[in-house]
């Protein structure tokens, strides 16, 4: 974790006015001690949230008292920003890190390297002399999260003995090569490639918690070119499936915050979106109410709409709306979200100051022309994917790809992951109505 520049400013509130707004760490220091390390998506916003806090809470106070310098370091992903803490709260052990203890000791990633097929668990603190360690981590769920998200990329085994026939994740493709399924295997020379394939797997993982993600993605670039080199268009399509999901752990996974509730963070994110999206809507000045709409169905049957509602850039749940399609004759998105617009909007329900669209062009063309139709005239923006992009509601419908560490692009981004988990659940719950699974 070396290369990573370091910057100073007084601990108080006037010394805050400088620091980033971005993902990073940051360290509490007073007298030339680590008090405090911590880790966030918007280096300014959570340190304001610290001087916030001690207003409240005794431990916050006890940061800010004895702390007389913050040091904050800029990483370009959250992910970075979690590996750097566990690294720099390693060499330190804060005195006011008392919460990663999770009751009993620091957990840490496990890997048994010296193995012939090297496993990975989340443990407490240990050391066995043979295994490498990384960490520690903030909580259970977190390393498990992050774990989750790697086999993806890079699949691994979990089994501390090895069974006489494959895995249950091997099918599933989060085991693969199966260690179990190797050492079934007859030819000698085939059970080496996939001996050495499997290492390599683990050798990519362990870069990863180095932080050396940045290179891993590059190696994954490498071989997909490769292969399409070579023409073997199924493997580059599996392979490229992994990079995205490479990149989304690197860009835009969250993990679980590593101290209380922000109170800034959503008043920030509220003024980066207006500040993102004014230059094509001059009069937005303020957002308050934001609604997101994602259309939901199964082989054009049972197609659902959801309605979810940010108020003052924070998810309220109360306000979220459902839409079963009630034309029967409707056999696309695009005229579910005509159905759907033209009924939300003879509702007596508040107004929304943005409305948001998950898709790309042709929805967010759709829906404006429903809007002129029925003469709402409200800011509308889409959210395309893969990569993730803003497509503006005006005329031209002109795209813009914010930076990924943008918080009201995040906003925007959080809004739309919710709209679509929202939708598919109710889809979900009518579709198994119809097949009397409930």
């Amino acid at each position: 974790m070396e290369g990573f520049e370091k910057h100073s400013v007084p601990a108080t509130r006037e010394g805050l006015q400088s620091v980033s707004s971005t993902n990073g760490i940051y360290i509490f220091i007073g007298k030339g001690h680590v008090m405090y390390i911590g880790k966030s998506v918007n280096l300014k916003a959570r340190l304001i949230s610290h001087f916030e806090n001690a207003k409240i809470d005794n431990k916050e106070a006890a940061i800010i008292q004895h702390s007389d310098t913050i040091e904050y370091i800029i990483t370009d992903s959250e992910l970075k920003a979690l590996l750097l803490e566990s690294e720099l709260i390693q060499t330190h052990k804060p005195k006011y890190n008392a919460r990663w203890m999770d009751d009993k000791s620091y957990i840490y990633v496990k890997v048994t390297v010296k193995d012939r097929y090297p496993k990975i668990y989340p443990v407490r603190r240990e050391k066995d002399g043979v295994s490498q360690y990384f960490g520690p981590f903030p909580s259970i769920r977190s390393i498990e999260e992050l774990l989750r998200e790697i086999r993806r990329v890079f699949p691994f085994c979990t089994q501390k003995k090895l069974g006489k026939k494959p895995c249950f994740y091997s099918k599933i493709g989060l085991c693969n090569p199966c260690p179990s399924a190797i050492e079934q295997i007859e030819d000698e020379e085939e059970r080496k490639k996939l001996t050495k394939q499997y290492r390599y797997n683990l050798r990519q993982i362990i870069r990863i918690f180095k932080g050396e993600t940045d290179l891993v993605l590059k190696t994954l670039y490498k071989e997909l070119k490769d292969l399409t080199k070579t023409e073997s268009y199924e493997e580059a399509l599996e392979l490229r499936n992994r990079i995205f999901t490479m990149e989304h752990l690197i860009h835009d996974r969250l993990f679980v915050a590593d101290v209380t509730q922000n109170y800034n963070q959503s008043d920030e994110s509220t003024a980066r979106l207006i500040a993102l999206l004014k230059q094509y809507f001059p009069n937005l000045s303020s957002i308050k109410r934001v609604e997101c709409y994602d259309i939901s169905n199964f082989q054009q049957k049972d197609i659902t709409a959801s309605m979810v509602v940010f108020n003052e850039g924070i998810i309220d749940k109360k306000e979220y709306r459902r839409f079963k399609i009630k034309n029967e004759q409707i056999q696309s998105d695009f005229d579910a979200m005509d159905e759907v617009f033209r009924r939300r909007f003879r509702q007596s329900w508040q107004s929304p100051d943005l409305i948001v669209v998950d898709g790309g062009r042709p929805q967010v063309k759709r829906v404006l022309e429903v809007l002129d139709e029925i003469q709402v005239n409200i800011p509308l923006i889409g959210i395309a994917k893969h990569p993730d992009r803003l497509v503006i509601g005006i005329q031209g419908l002109p795209v813009n790809k914010p930076p990924v560490h943008n918080l009201g692009f995040n906003m925007i981004r959080s809004l739309r992951d919710e709209s679509h988990r929202f939708a598919k659940k109710y889809h979900v719950l009518l579709r198994n109505k119809h097949l009397n699974i409930i």
